[in-house]
């Protein structure tokens, strides 16, 4: 894994390492990349604007985001964003996460496909926002200089995640009527997704 784009770093230690390896293991590599690319694009954001944030927990969370639209993490019930947060109480579990830690994982991923978070309120969900929009949909792109747009897909291929990422959705839409998906769907926000600048330059 490269660990540092444009000068943006992945932070160090077990934790980090542990969500990368469970993240490319289950994830194919298009929905791994994905992953990886949310975090550059959030971590790019806050350094920009001079945030401070919690670099472990985002990256963390931001691997572990979509882990749950993965056929052994699927649930038949629950929305996959929901989903995801249990899986990610349970994932840091195991790394020994105090509860309240623990609850932040859940919160950052449940909290990815709702409205937008005001960052003074939340700066680590804002981030997995930032991340997850331009690279699924291509919103807020012009926020990112060209030149790290272009190293982060040089980095982290795309290798038709678009099409495939709207493939997930709608499976989601036709088995969970009026999950976060499915309403994206209904909107048309699959033209957006596969109509995403990061595709077309």
């Amino acid at each position: 894994m490269l660990t540092e784009v444009a000068g943006i770093k992945v932070p160090e230690g077990h934790a980090a390492q542990a969500a990368r390896l469970v993240c490319a293991e289950y994830a194919d590599e298009a929905l791994y990349h994905h992953s990886v690319r949310s975090y550059f694009f959030g971590a790019a954001w806050a350094e920009e604007r001079g945030l401070d944030y919690d670099r472990e927990l985002f990256f963390v969370s931001a691997l572990l985001h979509d882990l749950s639209l993965t056929p052994p993490f699927d649930s038949h019930t629950l929305p996959f964003e929901e989903a995801g947060g249990h899986l990610a109480r349970v994932f840091t579990a195991g790394l020994g996460w105090p509860d309240a830690r623990r609850d932040r994982a859940a919160e950052l991923i449940v909290l990815h496909m709702r409205d937008d978070v005001a960052v003074e309120q939340d700066v680590e969900s804002r981030l997995l926002q930032v991340g997850t929009t331009a690279d699924v949909s291509g919103g807020g792109l012009d926020a990112f200089d060209p030149s790290f747009r272009e190293a982060l897909v040089r980095a982290y291929p795309r290798l038709g995640f678009a099409a495939s990422f709207v493939g997930l959705f709608r499976d989601q839409a036709e088995r969970k009527p009026g999950c976060a998906a499915g309403e994206l769907v209904a909107a048309g926000w699959e033209a957006r997704a596969l109509g995403n600048g990061l595709d077309l330059g």
